[in-house]
């Protein structure tokens, strides 16, 4: 089931406009009452569900849209991407627990512009609203240097030929796409299913997705 709250700062045309997205309507509720008492920020409405995250944008023209992963129905990458379908200019926000280095290079792969650490307290969470708002990316340089980093064992190529696969490339479309050549992205399927004892190289796509490798 899901739900959704109305919120919004009455006579306020210049405040950026925030929609936030969970499946825990307590939690969401919270952060949306705490961010709506900074001058700036209208917290337009809060939602529960996934699909009513698309719809609120669209209907709203949301400015941003602060994500709980946790709790969001769905993949929290997948949805970043789709609020950016419907609405290009809006930025993305997302709220996490432990954000990992494969985590955090998923999400600025999908034009996540800021990801906040559940630890990182009330004012490091409004002033990454604050900067998404204005089309700035906003990160613990921490986590900016971890998602330069590999994605666990595999190379970055290694995890390109995987994502690809992924998509369902050919190897011909995958030597348009990555500019190598056909036996190159052979070999580097070879290496990635032998680093990660795979069977093969979709089963190397399943151990690396479900490890956040990719």
């Amino acid at each position: 089931m899901t739900t959704q709250a109305i919120y919004g700062k009455t006579g306020s045309s210049v405040a950026s406009r925030v929609v936030i997205s969970g499946k825990s309507l307590l939690t969401v509720e919270l952060m949306a009452e705490s961010l709506n008492r900074e001058e700036g920020l209208d917290v337009v409405t809060v939602v529960s569900g996934y699909r009513k995250l698309i719809d609120a944008v669209e209907r709203t023209d949301a400015e941003v849209v602060l994500i709980d992963p946790d709790r969001v129905d769905g993949d929290c990458v997948t949805a970043a991407v789709e609020v950016h379908k419907v609405r290009p200019a809006c930025g993305v926000a997302l709220v996490v627990d432990t954000p990992t280095r494969a985590f955090v290079d998923r999400a600025l792969r999908a034009g996540v512009l800021s990801v906040v650490p559940k630890n990182a307290g009330l004012r490091r969470l409004v002033e990454s609203v604050r900067g998404v708002a204005s089309g700035q990316v906003i990160m613990d340089p921490r986590l900016l240097s971890a998602a330069s980093g590999q994605g666990g064992p595999l190379s970055d190529r290694e995890a390109d030929v995987l994502r690809l696969t992924a998509s369902g490339a050919s190897v011909k479309e995958m030597t348009g796409e990555l500019y190598l050549s056909a036996g190159t992205i052979r070999n580097l399927a070879s290496a990635a299913i032998k680093k990660l004892d795979a069977r093969n190289r979709y089963d190397a796509v399943r151990i690396a997705s479900e490890r956040c490798w990719i």
